[in-house]
């Protein structure tokens, strides 16, 4: 895995995740909610029902057959931010034409990769649902506050 910048997902409740920011190197403010399917991630991401949310992937590797022309179910990702456990620097598929990495950035969507995202998804199912924010450039506390003073899902 290359080195990617240091990124975090600070969640309304104050839980924070840390990991590698993928993507844009933008920040990304949403309700967070996850996706319990084994393959699928390019059509998830621009399902239009995940307009808004950041999502996060149970299935720990994502970006394994890379991105194409075929599979995006819209014109565009509908999803404010993308959350994995592992993302893989080398897709193989004979449709791919281009890293899940790159996808996200030519998008301007940001992501995280290298968290625990199986516990992510227990905190959420006994939490409730929950805004959260990617961040590469705040603390947790300094995110959490700006994280606060957003109108909430939306």
């Amino acid at each position: 895995m290359s080195r990617r910048p240091p990124a975090r997902l600070v969640l309304a409740d104050g839980r924070t995740f840390e990991g590698e920011g993928i993507g844009a190197p933008v920040r990304a403010t949403g309700e967070v909610v996850f996706n319990t399917s084994m393959m699928g991630y390019q059509e998830a991401l621009s399902d239009p029902s995940y307009g808004g949310q950041i999502l996060t992937m149970t299935y720990p590797l994502q970006g394994n057959y890379g991105c194409n022309a075929f599979d995006d179910e819209s014109a565009r990702i509908q999803v404010r931010g993308f959350v994995v456990r592992e993302l893989t620097d080398h897709p193989s598929h004979w449709h791919s034409n281009g890293t899940l990495d790159a996808h996200l950035s030519q998008a301007g969507v940001p992501g995280i990769a290298g968290i625990d995202t199986r516990a992510l998804t227990r905190h959420l199912r006994s939490h409730g649902v929950l805004m959260g924010t990617i961040t590469r450039d705040e603390t947790p506390a300094e995110a959490l506050g700006r994280l606060r003073g957003e109108p909430a899902y939306g």
